[in-house]
């Protein structure tokens, strides 16, 4: 996974008071990321991409690796 954001994004602002990892009360940073599928009416007009599927060579290590 990337992020690509401009400079000039602001990522501070409000957060919850109740969030212990930020480093003044009430002040830190959030990212959302929607992962939803996108309809077509939501403007995406591209193909939806393949699932992936795993190499067998790899299916293979993760199982051994996993006791699966």
């Amino acid at each position: 996974m990337s992020l690509v954001t401009s400079s000039a994004t602001n990522w501070r602002g409000p957060s919850d008071v109740l969030d212990h990892a930020t480093s003044e009360i009430a002040s830190g940073s959030k990212l959302g990321i929607d992962a939803t599928k996108k309809l077509p009416g939501e403007g995406f007009k591209r193909p939806w991409p393949p699932l992936i599927k795993m190499d067998a060579a790899v299916k293979a290590k993760v199982e051994k690796l996993f006791n699966l």
